[in-house]
């Protein structure tokens, strides 16, 4: 199993963000981290990434407890991630945002030049190759995006958490961000999302997670979930109750 999420809980103050969640990701899983506003989903990544520890529970890669290290030691074990608001270093060129993820992170490149030729790569990969010399400052919100995705890819994580990816996108560009997920499954590359926009992640996801309140209240096959009514009810609607 490549990531074990076991009986975690996390308060903040008084408010009991996540409570008692457990779930495994297998390798090469796409799986879905999905609910209402205020549900935990980004409790629950902040947790896996290292951004503030659990008050309670435990996290596992690859059999190894990694359950509160910092965010920088969480990431040189090998998880990556993106962030609902964009971060690239917009004073860089796209070439040089995905190189400093050869050069820093996860089994980093062994020089400047094994980082430029495999950064170009990548961009090829996320269609930015021939934006490769604009600066980040230019690029469109989806082009961040992809570049943001890039600079993540590049540090060759064993578990990518994309958070809230297609926020902000037009319909034309979520079929896009689609399409580019559906390229990290055929690399076998394993895969978190969290995202509000449902059909998305059920057509992209093997295993969904589904939270509420700060509870697990579902988990299983996309159509499973789908069929759920406790799921329906607490967030899905109407649309799906006659399926």
């Amino acid at each position: 199993m490549l990531l074990e999420i076991k009986n975690v809980s996390k308060s903040f103050g008084g408010l009991l963000a996540l409570s008692n969640l457990s779930f495994t990701v297998a390798q090469g899983d796409v799986v879905g981290l999905i609910g209402p506003n205020g549900s935990g989903k980004s409790t629950a990544f902040n947790i896996v990434a290292g951004t503030f520890p659990p008050t309670s529970g435990q996290v596992f890669l690859q059999g190894k407890e990694i359950t509160g290290l910092s965010a920088h030691q969480v990431s040189a074990r090998g998880i990556a991630r993106s962030f609902q608001l964009v971060r690239p270093f917009l004073h860089l060129t796209a070439l040089q945002n995905v190189m400093t993820g050869r050069l820093y992170g996860h089994h980093p490149a062994t020089g400047p030049k094994q980082a430029k030729a495999e950064a170009l790569e990548i961009l090829e990969f996320i269609g930015l190759a021939g934006k490769h010399a604009q600066k980040a400052s230019s690029l469109t919100v989806m082009e961040r995006k992809w570049l943001e995705m890039g600079r993540a890819l590049a540090t060759r994580p064993k578990l990518l958490l994309l958070d809230e990816f297609m926020a902000g996108l037009t319909p034309t560009e979520v079929t896009a961000a689609m399409k580019l997920i559906s390229g990290l499954k055929e690399q076998d590359i394993t895969v978190i999302v969290v995202e509000h926009i449902v059909k998305a992640v059920m057509n992209l996801s093997n295993h969904v997670v589904v939270l509420n309140a700060g509870t697990k209240i579902a988990e299983g096959t996309p159509d499973e979930v789908s069929r759920n009514p406790q799921v329906i009810k607490a967030y899905l609607g109407d649309r799906y109750a006659a399926r």
